[in-house]
């Protein structure tokens, strides 16, 4: 018996598309979840410089959560490029703004950063409400806890 390490080629690979539901769940623990996934860490067949993840739909995001004063004191920073032009905005102001961009920015920088990595982000769509568009995938709810 000859032990061979087993390498799938991209068309091997079949996608799954998953459902998580964000409401009242942590931010970091979600976003490492969520991450792992789109990877492909989770996988048997997992190589590392394929891509072998799957797809992830995530819906309330309104309805993370952080812990501790995070609330209060996490700020996200935007630069315009003039000078003068930084922007800061609090965790509480960004989450009734722009609830997607909090867990789509967490899980980016959990991701590798290099073109493997911006084409995982692909694989990742984050939605405020509980309401999406991309039914016709058939994503299977999951739980995180």
């Amino acid at each position: 018996m000859t032990l061979k390490t087993f390498i799938p080629k991209p068309e091997q690979i079949e996608r799954k598309c998953f459902l998580v539901d964000a409401q009242d769940q942590i931010l970091g623990r979600l976003a490492t979840r969520v991450a792992t996934i789109l990877i492909g860490k989770d996988e048997p067949f997992y190589t590392p410089h394929m891509e072998c993840g799957d797809r992830v739909i995530i819906i309330n995001a309104k309805g993370i959560r952080v812990t501790g004063r995070k609330s209060k004191q996490k700020m996200y920073q935007s630069y315009s490029g003039y000078p003068g032009g930084r922007r800061d905005i609090a965790f509480e102001d960004m989450i009734q703004k722009r609830p997607d961009f909090i867990i789509r920015e967490a899980v980016r920088k959990m991701l590798p950063k290099n073109r493997m990595g911006d084409r995982m982000l692909k694989r990742l769509r984050v939605f405020g409400g509980s309401e999406h568009n991309h039914s016709a995938q058939k994503p299977v709810p999951i739980q995180l806890n």
